[in-house]
């Protein structure tokens, strides 16, 4: 009797699964889930990923880590060609993968993995050169460093409103006393319930909201002055030392 053959990824009977996509610049892949846990890779161009929790963004030769079922949307910014790996749940436990989204850094074997790993058949036979390529890729996952690239959500609705609206638009503008006043708080009870709920302060927060915008724009060919101006700074330079400090280079040579 034939062997019915799978109508999805998702229902191939092996551990590890990995795909190849190209997606146009502005493309958005809307709200879904997977019953597997994604590895994606951004080998060229960047990604903006969104969830319940919070906006992650994935910087070219980057990737992002988001356990199974949890419902997320991608954006493209520039051009991406993304490498996928969907593992098992199974997998994930026995090689520990984080089980909350993160987005990772990569080793050069492990861009060397995921690209010979693309180039497997879905039916790969067990026991095989390819099976051990995507055992090796897995366990090489488990050991990247996170990176923090996130901006987190809070539970608290008006809250969450607010650092919605940020994301949508971000601007280090936006000072303490108005934010509180949109939301209908005083500056301490602003300050002390933001606190309570991210773990960070507003100032903080912002910050990171602009350099999540920042670094989509880049690769999206957008000049350092553009966004330094459209992002509320006073001028290139403050814009560009808020951005070495996190990112540990100048945005001229991260753009290179």
């Amino acid at each position: 009797m034939p062997v019915a053959t799978p109508v999805s990824y998702e229902e191939v009977p092996r551990d590890v699964i990995t795909t190849e996509r190209l997606y146009p610049s502005g493309f958005i892949h809307t709200d879904h889930t997977h019953a597997r846990g994604q590895f994606a890779y951004a080998a060229e161009g960047a990604m903006t990923v969104v969830t319940p929790m919070g906006n992650w963004i994935v910087p070219p030769q980057c990737a992002v880590w988001l356990p199974a079922e949890v419902p997320h949307e991608m954006r493209m910014s520039g051009q991406v060609r993304m490498l996928n790996a969907f593992v098992h749940r199974h997998a994930q436990q026995a090689s520990q993968l984080p089980y909350r989204c993160q987005v990772l850094r990569t080793s050069a074997l492990l861009r060397d993995l995921i690209s010979e790993a693309a180039q497997q058949p879905p039916l790969y036979k067990p026991g095989t050169r390819a099976a051990r390529i995507m055992a090796l890729l897995v366990d090489e996952i488990a050991t990247m460093q996170p990176l923090a690239l996130n901006a987190p959500l809070p539970n608290e609705p008006r809250l969450a409103r607010l650092c919605r609206a940020m994301l949508a638009a971000p601007s280090v503008a936006l000072g303490v006393d108005e934010a509180a006043g949109r939301v209908g708080l005083s500056r301490r009870s602003f300050t002390r319930l933001f606190r309570a709920e991210l773990g960070m302060s507003f100032v903080a927060w912002r910050e990171q909201a602009c350099l999540l915008s920042a670094i989509a724009r880049f690769a999206q060919g957008d000049s350092i002055t553009r966004v330094a101006y459209d992002l509320g700074y006073g001028s290139p330079t403050a814009f560009s030392t808020m951005f070495k400090r996190v990112m540990g280079m100048a945005p001229h040579l991260y753009r290179m």
